[in-house]
């Protein structure tokens, strides 16, 4: 009995494991393509021919260079584009997240009358994507005079944020209020106890806010293309690349720098998860135990 059950279990370890392993090639190969076909000296041309059929899967080894990377950052607004994503990411991260953990703290510490309401609400217009007021931001940040302006744009990012509370929350209630009724004690305000007793203890879920609210401007498109317009010197990184993968523009060889720039772009995000993983998981198992 107990080795027909070891059996059946192991068979089907074994077809989870086939499964994940075939989807994770899946996954990784357009990524691998992506970073080969990036350093290739004679670059691909997507209108001419089928790209595998005319120039094979991998590029070979004396096929490969630096000279995509250098035409990037030598013949094209790239390093402007990558300098005005790094701004509005790094504003918009800063603010968002100040945004949603304290609107978190507020709901988790905090006992108010419309306290449920609140969050009922917040929940139900969180549900609800960003792109649908995009229209209505446009018109309303024309009206302030901050159309096409990276305030407008950080704006954007960061207004809704507090929507996006409810992880933060959950990690906050794991968290005993006797450190609360103990610092209340000694003499200190609530806004004593978040800033030097509860965010110092609550690592996981910063660092698991602060890499929500940085990705979300460091690769969103949508924002950028209404807001920005054909401005090209306020372009971020992600709508350049959208610029380079028009159909005329690849014609011209711009496809040589959508994948050298789209390599470039994702490296920061890239270290900066790999370094931080750790306590991302941490923010998001603990965030998930209360709601």
């Amino acid at each position: 009995m107990i080795k027909s059950y070891k059996l059946r279990r192991g068979i089907a370890n074994t077809f989870i494991y086939v499964v994940l392993a075939v989807l994770s090639l899946v996954w990784i190969f357009p990524l691998v393509w992506l970073v080969l076909h990036s350093f290739r000296i004679n670059p691909i041309d997507p209108t001419i021919a089928p790209v595998i059929n005319y120039h094979g899967i991998f590029p070979k080894f004396n096929e490969l260079g630096f000279d995509n990377y250098i035409s990037l950052f030598r013949d094209t607004e790239y390093l402007v584009w990558f300098k005005n994503t790094f701004i509005v990411a790094v504003f918009s991260c800063i603010i968002s997240t100040l945004s949603v953990l304290m609107v978190a703290y507020a709901f988790s510490r905090l006992r108010f009358k419309a306290r449920k309401p609140f969050i009922n609400v917040g929940m139900i217009m969180g549900m609800f994507p960003g792109f649908m007021t995009t229209i209505a931001l446009y018109h309303i940040l024309d009206i302030l005079g901050l159309g096409r302006t990276h305030v407008g744009l950080v704006l954007c990012y960061s207004g809704g944020a507090g929507l996006g509370y409810l992880v933060a929350k959950g990690f906050f209630d794991t968290i005993p209020r006797a450190l609360d009724e103990a610092a209340t004690i000694d003499g200190a305000n609530k806004n004593q106890i978040f800033w030097k007793i509860i965010l110092p203890m609550s690592k996981p879920i910063v660092i698991y806010t602060v890499l929500t609210s940085f990705i979300g401007p460091w690769c969103d498109f949508i924002l950028v293309d209404i807001l920005m317009g054909n401005e090209r010197q306020l372009w971020t990184v992600s709508r350049g690349l959208r610029e380079w993968t028009n159909y005329q523009n690849m014609s011209n060889g711009s496809f040589r720098w959508f994948l050298s720039g789209s390599v470039v772009v994702a490296i920061p995000i890239t270290a900066l998860f790999l370094y931080m993983q750790k306590y991302y998981v941490e923010g998001v198992t603990a965030g998930g135990v209360k709601g």
